[in-house]
């Protein structure tokens, strides 16, 4: 009861009322702002993970096992591991792509048609067209599968034909020659990230074999696994299933300084902003320092009719802990419900504005992606709570070592 009076009590009176206020909102932004950054992060590591790991393998197998029979068969074996998904040999290169309104350059990836219809984030995400045709005829016939961005840089469609240049597709007595085929567009694909749907083109396995003079061999056995999280465990029983000739690496190896860097800033971003909510806690140190200025007569008078220090302590830190908690509540609801309705946020803004807030040529993705981790949110409002606490102890305990005797002395 005296914590909440001396709270809600007015200037004139001896409180503290706007500082309470100002420690108030500045604990709430500072909890939404690090609620809503995080998930954003854990949301965009989440959708990247999810595309890329969704585009490519999660373990690769290279080396002395990529040849003809052998390969297929060290394929088979690995499938038979537990939480193995697939196992898909492929082709890729790097070649020129020909369309009626550009030139520009591609990466072509030979794939089986089986395999190409097993992999989601491709087959779920056909824009234009169908894989019926992907695979047929002689050497998995001339029909490819091109990125939504990279056909309309092309000015190509569905049932058009490009023409792909291969730097190193034809060998003749004076060594590589460049080999030009035409090929029909059977179907387009978006994933959502730019980065594979303006540069990719799916093409049969047998066909990007020929056409890139690789003859009866692989780049690699790409592997998909149950939990891409455990990739770095499922090398051991994927290298004694693919065999000793074989060099088995993961994800995290392929593209180590991309995740190490998200890994990175993503910790330093927690820290920074777990300061920012530190520095707002330390408000409610000035405010209480204030009320027990203010108050030094009426701690005199309780401690003259029998209140102890104990009692004294309590209710200055109730008077600044409650400022933290409903500070960090408030944080806490509003930081969760902008997470939830970013989407709509997201579409306010840039009607607003009429600008893209978030770019897809930039950021990869099309919207901004917010994943709430549940684990984190506790971290975060268990920080802010024991920041908040520890501040009120030594204005707290400043009055409870109030003398009455100096506190009346002049009144």
């Amino acid at each position: 009861m005296l914590a909440g009076r001396y709270l809600r009590a007015k200037r004139s009176q001896g409180g503290v009322a706007l500082i309470s206020l100002i420690s108030f909102v500045g604990i709430m932004v500072a909890v939404a702002t690090l609620i809503i950054v995080m998930s954003v992060m854990n949301g965009f590591r989440t959708e990247l993970l999810s595309r890329i790991l969704g585009f490519q393998g999660h373990v690769f197998v290279t080396g002395g096992v990529l040849d003809g029979s052998e390969r297929d068969a060290a394929a088979a074996r690995i499938l038979k591991i537990p939480s193995v998904l697939q196992a898909a040999p492929i082709v890729e290169a790097q070649a020129i792509a020909i369309g009626p309104s550009q030139i520009t350059g591609a990466i072509v990836r030979g794939i089986g048609a089986g395999d190409l219809r097993a992999t989601p984030l491709v087959s779920g995400n056909i824009k234009h067209g169908n894989l019926r045709g992907f695979g047929a005829g002689d050497y998995g016939g001339d029909v490819v599968v091109v990125g939504e961005r990279l056909a309309q840089q092309l000015g190509v469609g569905v049932g058009d034909t490009l023409i792909l240049i291969s730097p190193s597709g034809g060998s003749t007595a004076f060594g590589g020659t460049p080999l030009q085929k035409p090929y029909t567009v059977g179907a387009t694909f978006s994933v959502g990230m730019s980065q594979y749907d303006q540069a990719y083109i799916y093409m049969a396995l047998p066909q990007a074999q020929l056409f890139f003079g690789r003859e009866d061999t692989a780049d690699a056995i790409e592997v998909r696994v149950a939990d891409p999280d455990h990739a770095e465990r499922m090398k051991a029983p994927i290298a004694r299933a693919a065999g000793p000739a074989a060099v088995v690496s993961d994800w995290t190896q392929r593209d180590s300084s991309f995740w190490g860097a998200l890994k990175v800033e993503r910790a330093v971003m927690r820290l920074i902003l777990m300061l920012v909510v530190a520095i707002a806690a330390l408000n409610i140190i000035s405010g209480l320092i204030m009320l027990v200025k203010n108050k030094g007569r009426d701690i005199a008078i309780l401690r003259t009719m029998g209140a102890g220090q104990g009692s004294i302590l309590r209710i200055f830190f109730m008077a600044g802990a409650s400022v933290g908690v409903l500070g960090t509540a408030a944080g806490l609801a509003v930081g969760i419900l902008f997470c939830t309705y970013i989407d709509q946020i997201q579409d306010v803004v840039e009607y607003v504005t009429g600008q893209a807030v978030f770019s897809s040529d930039v950021y990869y993705l099309s919207h901004v992606p917010a994943k709430t981790d549940w684990a984190e949110v506790a971290l975060i409002v268990f920080w802010s709570l024991a920041v908040s606490f520890l501040a009120t102890l030594p204005p707290a305990w400043r009055a409870s070592r109030l003398d009455p005797v100096e506190a009346l002395r002049y009144e």
